[in-house]
């Protein structure tokens, strides 16, 4: 094979640095070609190579007597018990969907339910955890409405309910949104479905949707940084089609019930060059594949545009030999391309054919395995704007009293939180989605702090009341203030999330969102955010069963510097509910219940949405976890749903215990009338609006007082309150913050809407 050198701007424009394209000459003995230098150009891409986060994965805990596939495949996969097993995974779509906000969004989710089929599950739920910049920005309201009308048509479409996720609005993410997308799967064949090609001589099958031009480098450009002229990379955005992913959902399920199928692998990010070098790789072999055999929609593609595409719902199998015809059969039932594209062969390389010549002949582990790992130094001092802002102190906002600050009644500043797009109902945006289809969602969107889903056996006969509850959580501020710290609140946020419906936390898939890891700080951010993740999910016994890391989400400046988003790990969590009969809710259930607040632990203003919303600022130390602490917590949680005493369950995140009790109210048409005093050197907005780490509001029926309260005698010592009563149609807190359900419910349920208008 003949070959020239490439130019230093031919290299650059497939994301490869100088150093790189030496690597590869001495990898291959010689210059690689166009369609050789693109496949190297995507699979070294952080998107798909994790270059240089690899390193710090390696501390995830990921075994538990409960993973049955971990790290390394399509999708993680855990044991629920009684033969019932659950593949789920979480993945970013944020720069597609920055430049193309509907197709970006939507083939965000055809692309994560393909992680999940592939392993031999059927989709069950999506949950979503998106980023926006402020609604008052023209181009952030056009992405938001796209993303989510994106979201919706896949899902609804393809029929797989949207149960559940978490919204944020910022101006740290105005340039580059953030998309993360989870999908949730009950394994239904007998084996679950690997990636790793084996059987010298095995076909190789090519089935789902034709090939074109859509999607070209998508792995590349997910891992650069957004510019003015992005809106140019929209090739690079691909195109989906949800009727045609449900057709193949059930011919996959088929084929792979029929034992014939020995790999699979989804063509996502990079396309056939994925899919063939990571095959081949994990399997120990190679694979052969001749082009002119791809079904296409496209006229003259040449190699490059076949091996880089990422046209949409596509899979590459590896079949028994002999056994293909059984296969080809079930796809062209289903109306769908299938076609033998080439074999498994011995030789560890990936060898491309077109038009009876080879197109590009590569190592197999030089793709998928041995590809560049950059072992960055991390900061010994945090930088100068953290050691800064861990320096603020409450004493430095105006003085308050029990009825105000600086002009605003508490009252004022409760209806200001609950108009903040943040914190406010997010009906507008679930209301979209069909959240029941399927019939198995037991608590639907906004009824909880967790989804929960009915697992539903596949078997005639049996029964079960097992249930799933999932979860994603972060606090992007928390983060950027200490990623440490930040990080440990997100995992200990979303197991507190699922303790709150009655489910027990198992494990979590996570989505690092980070900027560029060349930056110092960002790497800084990123390597304290991991060993953050590392330590929490240590403590809380949920392994980290897989995800996906998203790094350069920043934009340039006018003067061409990048500015990166808010730190962003994604943490989805899934636990199991035993009983769904007895799973619980956040709405107040009945007038006379009494509420009560659990957790004893330090109250903050700082990293706060009431900092943020009302005073202006993005400072102070974040609150900080006590595991043992936050352990008793879940567990009393948990017991008490389980033993029938608690009515409803909900915890103190942004906002504070007024937020919270404000949400109680507004899901029930419920007021309380509770009582809440400053602690000693403690503020009122503090009391108020302070936000911590481990804090949750119940509510129980009078008669299981005492039951009750010896639960939480016995299990959290001190460090629980009863605080007063539901009751009524008003949120009252002592006599100085007083607010009809009416006010709350006008300004929570207008602010997304109205900012639309």
């Amino acid at each position: 094979m003949t070959t020239t050198p490439f130019s230093q701007e031919e290299i650059a424009s497939e994301g490869l640095k100088p150093e790189e394209y030496e690597e590869i000459v001495n990898r291959l003995g010689r210059h690689p070609n166009q369609a050789e230098l693109g496949m190297f150009g995507v699979m070294w891409s952080e998107h798909c190579c994790y270059k240089n986060s690899r390193p710090l994965l390696k501390q995830f805990p990921t075994c538990s007597d409960r993973v049955i596939i971990g790290p390394g495949e399509n999708a993680g996969v855990i044991d629920l018990g009684d033969g019932f097993q659950l593949a789920f995974k979480v993945e970013s779509h944020n720069h597609p969907s920055a430049v193309e906000p509907f197709q970006g969004a939507a083939t965000g989710v055809g692309g994560i339910l393909r992680d999940i089929f592939t392993m031999g599950a059927r989709p069950i739920a999506i949950l979503n955890s998106l980023r926006f910049g402020t609604l008052d920005n023209p181009r952030t309201r056009r992405i938001f409405t796209g993303v989510v009308e994106g979201i919706s048509h896949y899902g609804n479409s393809v029929g797989v309910p949207t149960v559940g996720g978490e919204i944020d609005f910022d101006p740290a993410y105005s340039g580059n949104p953030l998309v993360n997308v989870m999908a949730l799967g009950l394994m239904e064949t007998d084996d679950i479905v690997k990636a790793g090609a084996s059987g010298i001589g095995n076909p190789v099958l090519y089935v789902g949707s034709t090939t074109g031009r859509d999607g070209m480098g998508g792995a590349s450009f997910a891992s650069s940084e957004l510019a003015e002229d992005s809106d140019d990379d929209r090739p690079a955005v691909q195109v989906g089609d949800p009727f045609l992913e449900k057709s193949l959902i059930e011919a996959c399920l088929e084929a792979f019930k029929t034992g014939a199928v020995v790999a699979a692998q989804d063509m996502g990010a990079a396309g056939l060059t994925c899919s063939t070098s990571e095959m081949a790789e994990k399997g120990g072999v190679g694979i052969e594949l001749n082009l002119d055999t791809i079904p296409h929609r496209e006229t003259g593609m040449t190699a490059y545009e076949y091996l880089l595409s990422e046209s949409q719902e596509r899979m590459l199998l590896v079949a028994q030999k002999g056994r293909e015809q059984e296969l080809i059969d079930i796809f062209q039932k289903w109306e769908l391309h299938v076609v033998v594209a080439g074999e498994v062969i011995s030789d560890p390389i990936i060898r491309i054919t077109q038009q009876g010549e080879i197109a590009a002949e590569v190592p197999a582990k030089a793709l998928a395995e041995n590809t560049p790992l950059y072992e960055r130094e991390i900061l010994a001092e945090p930088p100068a704007y953290a050691q800064q802002a861990w320096q603020w102190h409450p004493n430095a906002l105006p003085d308050c009293d029990d009825q105000g600050i600086a002009g605003q009644t508490w009252q004022d500043i409760l209806l200001k939180l609950l108009a903040t797009p943040s914190i406010a109902s997010k009906a507008w945006v679930y209301r979209q989605y069909d959240h029941q289809v399927q019939n198995n969602t037991v608590l639907l969107p906004g009824q909880g702090d967790a989804t929960v889903i009915r697992v539903r056996p596949q078997t005639e006969g049996i029964s079960t009341y097992k249930g799933i509850a999932a979860t994603t959580d972060c606090n992007g501020r928390y983060v950027y203030l200490d990623p440490y710290e930040g990080a440990k609140l997100a995992v200990a946020e979303a197991a507190r999330n699922l303790s709150c419906v009655g489910a027990q936390p198992l494990a979590i898939t996570n989505n690092l969102n980070f900027g560029r890891p060349e930056n110092p700080v960002g790497y800084w951010q990123l390597a304290k955010a991991c060993q953050g993740i590392a330590e929490a999910c240590t403590e809380l016994e949920t392994p980290v069963t897989g995800g996906n890391v998203s790094l350069y989400n920043e934009t340039l400046d006018q003067q061409g510097h990048p500015q990166p988003t808010y730190p962003t790990p994604v943490i989805g969590m899934v636990g199991l509910v035993e009983d769904v009969r007895q799973v619980c809710g956040q709405q107040w259930q009945q007038q006379g219940d009494l509420v009560y607040l659990l957790g004893d632990c330090e109250v903050t203003l700082g990293g706060s949405a009431y900092l943020a919303t009302i005073q202006q600022m993005v400072t102070g130390k974040p609150p900080q976890v006590n595991f043992e602490k936050e352990k008793q917590l879940q567990q009393v949680c948990r017991e008490g749903i389980r033993q029938g005493l608690i009515h409803s369950a909900h915890d103190c995140a942004e906002g504070g215990i007024a937020v919270a009790l404000a949400e109680c109210c507004l899901g029930a048409n419920l007021g309380v009338e509770v009582t809440l005093t400053p602690s000693d050197h403690q503020r009122w907005d503090e009391c108020f609006f302070g936000e911590a780490a481990g804090r949750i509001v119940v509510s129980i029926p009078p008669e299981k007082q005492q039951p009750w309260e010896a639960l939480l005698d016995k299990t959290l010592g001190n460090a629980w309150q009863q605080l007063g009563m539901v009751t009524g149609k008003v949120l009252k807190i002592n006599s100085n913050l007083v607010v009809s359900l009416d006010e709350m419910r006008e300004k929570t349920e207008s602010a997304i809407v109205s900012r639309l208008a």
